[in-house]
């Protein structure tokens, strides 16, 4: 956020950047703070829009989901859940930064 950028646009991204790395469970700390810091400024606001629902998820069926221990629901199988997992498997694991 460069300071040119939409004052509110710039709060949201803000907010929705501590809800990612404040989640209660540790791993999706790591995962989703870390995707947020590198990525939320680039979304759309429709993204964020999508990206604020997948937040929402409880931690234990978002981790699931993310590692592929359970199936994602269509509702949640987005644009923006493929590039948290891509990210995440790129990254390599999070939680040994």
């Amino acid at each position: 956020m460069d300071g040119d950028g939409d004052p509110e646009r710039d709060i949201r991204v803000r907010k929705l950047k501590f809800r990612s790395w404040h989640r209660g469970m540790k791993e999706m700390d790591l995962i989703l703070g870390h995707f947020a810091d590198s990525s939320l400024e680039s979304l759309s606001d429709s993204e964020l829009d999508t990206y604020e629902e997948l937040i929402g998820v409880e931690d234990t069926a978002l981790y699931n989901w993310l590692t592929g221990r359970e199936n994602v629901p269509p509702e949640h199988n987005t644009t923006i859940f493929s590039r948290i997992r891509t990210f995440n498997h790129m990254k390599g694991p999070l939680w040994h930064q």
